[in-house]
């Protein structure tokens, strides 16, 4: 009863494009055609694992009932508003600070809301390991994911893979996270295997990130501190209003990850992306025998390969003769571009 989930749901992109827009943010729609947005999803991964009155969604003021509306089982009063964007750092302070205040001995993990995990009975058993650790200890872990190619999109986190932890043989320390790399660097770090993905997923215990916090960032753990009274109260909003602006923007790597002594890493392998891309949605959907990904109702494919064609509205679809096409239509806006071209067709619309 003392684990908890934190889901950060503030983000506004506009990568999948034209279905997902600052209004309307990949979180809160269906990327893959299966019924649930991927906020749902996120959630989904947890059943069983966290009880629904210890779930939290930190995300944009905007937002919040879009949320409450996709998560329509967790408390209103777990939906916590950002009232503007200042990065990962003083999201998460904010949401370790309301669940010390309410309790003290939670066990804590942090997900991004928009990625996606192909085997999440392997997911769960790797949530599981790595919060039995951290509920035994004052350790942060991360997640690192198995890289299976030289991306160039990722951050690293590079492992001391001669000994692994003695309470956890899956769980060695951090040497060191290291910045998107170049093609180069990131084709020397997957000939080693000792680099792993950095998917922004943390486990830790509340009083060991408070703790972090008060030793590495004074800045922002002072403000959300001074509100240990007003958490769970009708004022808590507008004191939150009022802090939260003067607060650093600064990533939670930056700001603690990069200068905290305990920090381990978990490396894994349940098929995680971070969705990026319309080419990443491809790399990890079901294929047809000629490299198709289709995401829709009613969409015909002949001599086409390579594709992915994401239609999902009433609309019979019937595509002939493409190859590395992405095809994908919402409301009036219909996109057709090849798959290497997308960034730059995404600077066009916005």
């Amino acid at each position: 009863m003392n684990n908890h989930l934190v889901i950060m749901a503030g983000g506004v992109g506009s990568r999948f494009w034209p279905m997902s827009t600052p209004e309307r943010p990949k979180q809160f729609i269906d990327v893959l055609g299966c019924g649930r947005t991927l906020l749902q999803l996120t959630y989904d991964r947890f059943k069983g694992l966290v009880p629904d009155e210890n779930v939290w969604v930190v995300t944009s003021a905007v937002y919040g009932d879009m949320v409450a509306e996709q998560l329509p089982m967790i408390p209103k009063k777990n939906i916590l508003l950002e009232p503007c964007r200042r990065n990962t750092a003083p999201c998460i302070a904010y949401v370790s600070w309301r669940i010390k205040a309410q309790d003290p001995y939670a066990n804590m993990v942090v997900t991004p809301s928009d990625h996606v995990v192909m085997d999440v009975p392997e997911f769960r058993r790797v949530i599981e390991s790595a919060l039995s650790f951290t509920l035994e200890s004052d350790a942060i872990v991360t997640l690192g994911m198995k890289p299976s190619r030289p991306e160039t999109g990722y951050g690293y986190i590079q492992a001391d893979l001669s000994s692994a932890s003695v309470r956890n043989n899956e769980i060695f320390r951090v040497d060191s996270f290291r910045e998107k790399p170049d093609v180069a660097t990131a084709k020397r770090y997957i000939q080693q295997n000792n680099y792993f993905w950095n998917a922004g997923i943390f486990i830790w215990s509340v009083s060991t990130i408070v703790n972090a916090f008060r030793v590495y960032q004074p800045a922002i753990s002072e403000p959300f501190e001074s509100l240990l009274k007003v958490y769970g109260t009708d004022g808590e909003q507008e004191a939150i209003n009022q802090v939260y602006a003067d607060c650093p923007s600064i990533s939670v790597d930056y700001a603690i990850m990069e200068k905290a002594e305990e920090i381990f890493v978990h490396p894994a392998d349940f098929g995680w992306s971070d969705l990026g891309t319309w080419g990443s949605l491809h790399e990890k959907s079901h294929k047809d025998l000629y490299n198709n990904v289709l995401i829709g109702g009613d969409i015909k494919v002949y001599e086409t390969h390579n594709c992915i064609i994401h239609c999902t509205e009433e609309k019979r679809v019937v595509v002939q003769g493409l190859d590395g096409v992405i095809v994908a239509e919402k409301d009036d806006t219909l996109l057709i571009c090849r798959l290497e071209e997308e960034q730059r067709i995404r600077t066009f619309s916005e």
